[in-house]
């Protein structure tokens, strides 16, 4: 898709400064990447400024993300320091196409999402392993862990880690890749079959150097489709080409499944991705509210990623349904305002914690035994995590500043008191223990 310009940038050789923006960056980097990213924008330049357009705000992210430093640096060095980039969404361009022909050959066969790379993936407890597993086949295809089986939830990740191999292997202009998903290679074979094109079939399937099948369990119970695929890894696995799958359960939980696939689908690498930690779903929440260049307070981090637990995906739509609603309404996102929008997702309703509960917690937390709570022990290593506790009961629990008091051995309200504006007074100070307190809240929260 070209790029239009409006009021141009004048300069010596009548060319725009787009134009000599892009011709640099085509320079900088490779062509098949080039072609997802910058074919679908549309680019207007006025007033030393310009203006990069795309059809949603994700691949907008996507681009500002992966190479918004980079137009930054080539338009200092082009233009001039002087120069100003926005980024702006605009629903009347067409979708990014397709990925199809490159050069020479045809890289890829079937459509790899651009936004999807190992740079922004974020890396946690529960994902590391399927991860450097990834990374490891990106690295070389074919001669390690083949087939790469990952499975697990909906919305953990998979999706992102094969299309983050496929863009990795887009690099490499003679990789020839067919991505599908399970429902896809089922239709296309149907069709085959139905038009007596059962043999073109096979030959685009079996010349791949990688094939990627997304939702490998759609197949089970179809033994038409499992015959095929059985045929197809075969060949592939005996010329040492790269078999990725995902699903949404192990091989062996797979019903209905030829149980010589089941054995082929173990040969290689089984990897299990599980649901984010509370600070890996923190990373998460602060990668994508700095694409979508909006400032997301703690507090409402916190209350997100404590309370939306088993996927990212929801993760994800919750922070987008936040900033629609704050762009339509002028209203700031803070703690109030999203357990509103997102009471739904929060599930608001949760039982209120007690006292005694919070004493254990945290407790645990610093390693103390919860019955010097309710000491009189005056030690730092007793008297803090208490003042702590006497914190988040003023603040999760509705009992009053004497109740507070009693729950913890008899203390005086002004006791209490001087335990909440001392431990907000050290949040404000230090960032650090801020997070700490963040954390410790979030665990009293589950």
């Amino acid at each position: 898709m070209a790029s239009c310009n409006h009021s141009a940038m004048t300069t010596s050789n009548q060319d725009n400064a787009w134009d000599r923006i892009r011709r640099q960056l085509m320079k900088e980097i490779p062509s098949s990447r080039f072609d997802a990213w910058f074919q679908p924008i549309l680019v207007e330049e006025a007033d030393n400024q310009l203006t990069i357009k795309a059809s949603n705000r994700f691949f907008l992210d996507g681009l500002r993300s992966q190479y918004g430093e980079q137009i930054r640096q080539v338009a200092n060095r082009i233009v001039g320091a002087q120069i100003e980039i926005h980024y702006k969404v605009d629903a009347s361009i067409e979708q990014p196409a397709i990925v199809g022909k490159t050069e020479e050959t045809a890289t890829v066969d079937g459509y790899i999402d651009p936004r999807f790379t190992f740079e922004n993936f974020v890396v946690g407890s529960g994902n590391e392993f399927c991860y450097a597993a990834s990374r490891a086949v990106a690295e070389k295809p074919g001669e390690i862990y083949n087939p790469l089986y990952l499975y697990g939830g909906v919305g953990l990740g998979k999706t992102h880690l094969i299309n983050a191999v496929a863009n990795e292997l887009m690099n490499r202009n003679h990789t020839k890749i067919a991505y599908r998903t399970g429902e896809r290679f089922t239709n296309e074979l149907i069709q085959a079959i139905r038009n007596g094109s059962t043999d073109q079939f096979r030959e685009q399937y079996r010349k791949v150097d990688v094939l990627i099948i997304d939702d490998i369990q759609f197949i089970a119970g179809k033994d038409r489709t499992q015959e095929e695929f059985f045929h197809t890894f075969n060949a592939l696995y005996e010329i040492k080409k790269q078999i990725i799958l995902t699903s949404d359960r192990s091989p062996r939980e797979l019903t209905n499944l030829m149980e010589r696939l089941r054995s082929r689908f173990n040969w290689g690498l089984v990897a299990d991705i599980q649901p984010p930690d509370l600070e890996t779903r923190l990373a998460i929440l602060a990668s994508k509210a700095e694409l979508a260049g909006i400032q997301l307070a703690r507090d409402v981090a916190q209350l997100l990623a404590s309370r939306i637990t088993s996927n990212v995906r929801e993760l994800e739509g919750a922070l987008t349904r936040l900033t629609a609603h704050a762009t339509l309404t002028g209203r700031k996102i803070d703690i109030d305002f999203a357990r509103h929008v997102l009471r739904d997702l929060l599930h608001e309703e949760v039982k209120a914690i007690s006292i005694e509960e919070i004493q254990k917690k945290v407790a645990a937390y610093y390693n103390i035994n919860p019955k010097e709570m309710r000491s009189n022990k005056r030690s730092r290593t007793v008297a803090f995590p208490r003042q702590v506790a006497m914190y988040a009961s003023k603040e999760l629990t509705k009992q009053s500043l004497p109740e507070i008091g009693e729950a913890f051995g008899g203390k005086d309200h002004t006791t209490v008191l001087y335990a909440v504006r001392k431990i907000d007074r050290m949040r404000l100070d230090s960032d650090e223990f801020d997070e700490e307190i963040s954390r410790i809240m979030a665990l009293l929260r589950q």
